[in-house]
């Protein structure tokens, strides 16, 4: 059996539900609620110290971190970087550039934190937008040249790919538009075209 512990908003989730779909992995999703806290209960603890989402059990193993498991999943099931070392860092790079730049300062907890030391000054959006379209900008800079194809790098889909569409989705929800990133916006029509990737979308798994 595999199963993905997840929160349907959660963009680490929301990255692994698009892998395991890409790949044709069926999987049981247990919900953990971040917005009531239960990620810092007991029995999450126990199988993610660090109290996050996501954790997927798969092959009698137990695996955290978004970026680590989508590593995990192309070595034993299927392809998700291209072939070639050099190919694989710009791949790599361009992960990097959204899961650890721009989505950890723009989590729930930091967003919460910010409101609060502010008392509403600067509120959770207002960072969000600051902050997700500052690295917008620049993943549109480092998307520039021959690489870049239908997708993130070339015309198979990769980690990029899978870590842009739920920081595209967070764009969207705090009102930034898209199209001010030419060549993001037209990588992101065509991942939407993608069954795999619609039936990962927060609004098709949301309790």
């Amino acid at each position: 059996m595999t199963r993905l512990y997840d929160y349907w908003r959660s963009s680490a989730a929301y990255r692994v539900r698009i892998a395991l779909n890409l790949l044709g992995i069926g999987y049981e999703a247990v919900p953990v609620n971040l917005v009531t806290g239960e990620q810092r209960g007991a029995e999450n603890l126990a199988r993610n110290p660090q109290g996050l989402v996501p954790t997927l059990e798969i092959d009698g193993v137990s695996l955290t971190q978004s970026l680590a498991i989508m590593e995990y999943l192309h070595e034993t099931h299927g392809a998700l970087l291209p072939e070639g070392a050099v190919a694989k860092a710009r791949v790599r790079a361009l992960a990097y550039a959204v899961a650890m730049e721009i989505a950890p300062i723009c989590n729930l907890s930091v967003r919460n934190h910010v409101a609060e030391l502010t008392e509403g000054r600067f509120s959770a959006d207002d960072w969000q937008r600051h902050y997700i379209g500052a690295g917008l900008t620049a993943l549109e800079r480092m998307l520039q040249g021959p690489q870049t194809g239908r997708f993130c790098h070339g015309d198979q889909v990769s980690i990029a790919d899978i870590c842009l569409i739920p920081q595209v989705y967070n764009a969207q929800r705090v009102g930034l538009d898209v199209a001010s990133w030419p060549t993001i916006a037209g990588i992101m029509a065509r991942l939407q075209e993608i069954p795999a990737v619609q039936a990962a979308h927060p609004d098709q798994v949301k309790p």
